[in-house]
């Protein structure tokens, strides 16, 4: 995901991003866990889009201040 398509989505959108990513990256860890991890740079990236994710909605949440 690029910073400027979720600059483009509500707070509510974020969240569930996050929710979303956040799931993906616990199911990442098992399979990496279990041996069964196909791209093991995946969580590496998902990690990054959790992170843009957090910082767009915390630049949402002091512009609402």
């Amino acid at each position: 995901m690029k910073a400027k398509e979720l600059r483009e989505k509500s707070i509510e959108e974020l969240r569930n991003s996050e929710t979303e990513l956040k799931e993906q990256l616990f199911k990442l860890r098992f399979q990496k866990a279990t041996g069964q991890i196909a791209n093991p740079a995946k969580i590496r990236l998902v990690r990054k889009d959790i992170a843009r994710v957090e910082t767009i909605l915390a630049e949402r949440l002091r512009e609402a201040e």
